[in-house]
């Protein structure tokens, strides 16, 4: 066997013209169509229109130009069975050996702010799929190419034996599904979104591979870096790495927590998150302030975290933030001075993530959670909670004040593993209890380490209390105001020892469990 015709037609120009010119070197034979065809001509290269292999014009706007016998035919001919052979002959039709073709920019129109219904429906690609679907198929015969990364390989194998091995054939046809599968995903999440069908019968999802990581969660453990097409800014997978060793998988998870929680202020806000949970939070009149107030929220579990920030780092602020061991430090901007500060630690990774200080209210997106044997789909955790939704059950109302706190709180409760109770005052939080089987495990270890500093702090809580015991700590720790969703049916419980040690409680109506 040997390459001896190859069909063209590519979206994507890149490298095309420098690869056929060295397969028409070889003596191969190109049949190429529309825009392909101009550009080959064009430069030079050898070409002929798929007019002249089918006998048939390109019709309606170029829709109807490759789904032809004479094309699939030559691609799904098995060239060991007799029949198949003898049918070839019979109808006068030739082979095609190698299949080169990407498809219309479907991800790239649809991203467009301004596409049209009717724009979007024009780049689905017909042709080219089922062009490559058969050559995928008919693999054992023919290579098909669908990335323009494997070019050098399928010419390299072309110069030194006529044709590709099996071996290469079998993972550009693997490839080949993988993209066309991915293609097809991207237009029927689009289509469905049109019909507002957010949970269809069929749930298909595709990523590209953003990187290979060195480790999973841990060192035994592989793993790699996927992103959403199309995926708006202001999340870790649009981020651009200043400076830095490449991330780890802890780092993108930690790292991407970060950014949810900071994108819940509009206010200068700094966040420190170790293992996927916050360590510290604060909020000020600028980024130094808040980092002053994240910071002291728990110096301690800081050290080797990430830190986020939506306003850009300035030079006074990255002094600080260079006194310590940090694995990430998070921005929508770094000022020169901060930059060449930061930079002079080798480990440290400086992300610039764009949008972070214009972010206008959370939009939920869909979160795809792997089980074993299957997933579980949900509306990411978006809910904006309002003053207007909040309702006093305690007799003493809250202060202005303790209102700001408590709203701050929320922000942060919402992003902590449950159980979860966060403790806040002066605009930082001063303790975080996470993760606990129990909400008075959790509440204690948040109390325990705000200390002092829990006397005249407000408290929040993800879930509601289905005893009076957490209120009890509370209050014993002089907490003075709490949030919580409500809905236990032993909330009079809760609202009895409220009153009893004058503390002032608010309901949402909302739970904020995080797993």
């Amino acid at each position: 066997m040997a390459i001896k015709r190859a069909l063209i037609s590519v979206s994507d120009k890149t490298g095309i013209v420098e690869f056929a010119s060295e397969l028409a070197k070889l003596g191969v034979q190109i049949i190429s169509t529309g825009g392909t065809q101009s550009l080959l001509k064009d430069k030079g290269v050898p070409v002929i229109g798929i007019s002249e292999v089918t006998g048939f014009p390109e019709i309606m706007d170029g829709r109807v130009k490759t789904l032809h016998p004479a094309v699939h035919s030559g691609l799904l001919a098995v060239r060991d069975n007799e029949e198949h052979q003898a049918s070839m002959k019979e109808l006068g039709l030739d082979y095609i050996d190698l299949v080169v073709v990407n498809l219309y920019p479907f991800a790239q129109t649809i991203a467009k702010p301004d596409v049209t219904y009717e724009d979007a429906i024009e780049n689905i690609d017909i042709g080219g799929p089922t062009m490559l679907r058969s050559a995928a198929k008919n693999h054992a015969f023919v290579t098909v190419v669908v990335d323009a990364s494997d070019y050098a390989k399928v010419l390299e194998e072309v110069q030194e034996t006529g044709d590709t091995t099996l071996d290469t054939r079998k993972r550009l046809a693997a490839k080949v599904f993988r993209h066309t599968g991915s293609y097809d995903a991207l237009i029927g999440d689009y289509l469905s979104g049109l019909q507002g069908e957010t949970y269809p019968e069929r749930y298909t999802v595709t990523y590209e591979k953003v990187q290979d990581l060195r480790y999973g969660e841990n060192p035994h453990q592989t793993a790699a870096f996927y992103r959403k097409p199309n995926a708006a800014a202001g999340n870790i997978t649009t981020a651009e790495q200043l400076h830095g060793k490449e991330l780890s998988y802890n780092n993108i998870n930690d790292a991407n927590t970060a950014l949810q929680i900071v994108k819940e202020f509009s206010e200068p806000a700094v966040v420190a998150v170790k293992h996927m949970n916050p360590c510290g939070v604060g909020i000020g009149t600028n980024v130094l302030e808040a980092y002053q107030k994240a910071y002291a929220a728990d110096p301690t579990s800081i050290f080797g975290g990430i830190v986020a920030a939506n306003r850009t780092i300035d030079e006074a602020t990255a002094q600080l933030l260079h006194e310590i061991f940090l694995e990430i430090v998070i921005a929508p901007d770094f000022s020169p001075e901060a930059q060449e500060i930061l930079a002079k630690k080798k480990n440290i990774r400086l992300l610039k993530v764009s949008g972070l200080d214009q972010i206008a209210g959370k939009v939920a997106q869909p979160v795809v959670t792997t089980v074993e044997g299957g997933m579980l789909v949900q509306d990411s955790d978006a809910y904006q909670l309002a003053e207007s939704d909040l309702k006093v059950v305690s007799e003493r109302q809250p202060t202005e004040e303790e209102l700001k706190q408590l709203l701050f709180a929320w922000k942060v409760v919402k992003h902590v593993k449950s159980n979860a109770i966060v403790l806040v005052a002066d605009d930082m939080t001063i303790g975080v209890g996470a993760g606990q089987m129990n909400r008075v495990g959790a509440a204690k270890i948040a109390i325990e380490q705000a200390g002092d500093k829990a006397k005249g702090s407000v408290l929040a809580s993800d879930a509601f209390f289905p005893m009076g015991d957490t209120l009890e700590m509370a209050a014993k720790a002089g907490i003075t105001a709490v949030i919580q969703p409500g809905g236990s049916i032993k909330d009079e419980d809760s609202i009895r020892v409220a009153n009893e040690n004058g503390i002032s409680m608010l309901m949402t109506g909302v739970r904020h469990f995080k797993h």
